[in-house]
């Protein structure tokens, strides 16, 4: 059995809606979603905010690369295109393995290219820390720390400043 923790964002088309497809597209693995987070881009500042949010999610069969597959899916289903001159470019959905423990909670560590474990830039994302804080307390991210120290370093810290909360939006599945 694995848990991972996903974390979703959108900036193209109904953003939400792109969310909370995917979030129903995992509830039959669903543990917590956290709320949603109006963020500015990160990496190629020509685009519109996105909406992020974080998920955990647990199979009893499922492998780190199954989580990759179903994330890829879920992108695919919305109508995300990949432009290989903008790798941060705008999204319909962007889906992306943050982290997966084996059912002993122990961190499974990965090297390889398609699905390196951690998520390699995890660590420096406010975007990905921020929801993820609101649903695992106590997260860590392996090799680099606790969540809470993660989000106080600078460099995450200036994002952070710029992460709006959205109570208004919900990914409730009902």
């Amino acid at each position: 059995m694995t848990r991972a923790v996903l974390s979703l964002g959108s900036n193209e088309g109904d953003r939400l809606d792109h969310l909370r497809s995917a979030v129903r597209s995992l509830s039959d693995v669903l543990q917590v979603v956290s709320g949603v987070y109006e963020t500015p881009p990160w990496g190629d500042p020509h685009q519109p905010d996105y909406l992020n949010a974080a998920l955990i999610v647990s199979d009893p069969s499922a492998q780190p690369s199954d989580w990759l597959a179903r994330g890829q899916e879920l992108e695919q289903r919305a109508g995300r295109v990949r432009d290989p001159e903008r790798p941060f470019g705008p999204r319909t959905l962007d889906v992306d393995v943050i982290a997966v423990h084996t059912s002993d909670g122990e961190p499974i560590v990965s090297t390889d290219p398609d699905l390196t474990l951690p998520h390699p830039r995890a660590h420096l994302r406010a975007f990905v820390l921020r929801p993820w804080i609101d649903i695992e307390p106590y997260a860590s991210v392996p090799g680099h720390g606790w969540v809470t120290d993660l989000l106080c370093t600078e460099a995450v810290e200036a994002d952070l400043a710029r992460i709006k909360p959205r109570p208004d939006l919900t990914l409730d599945l009902a």
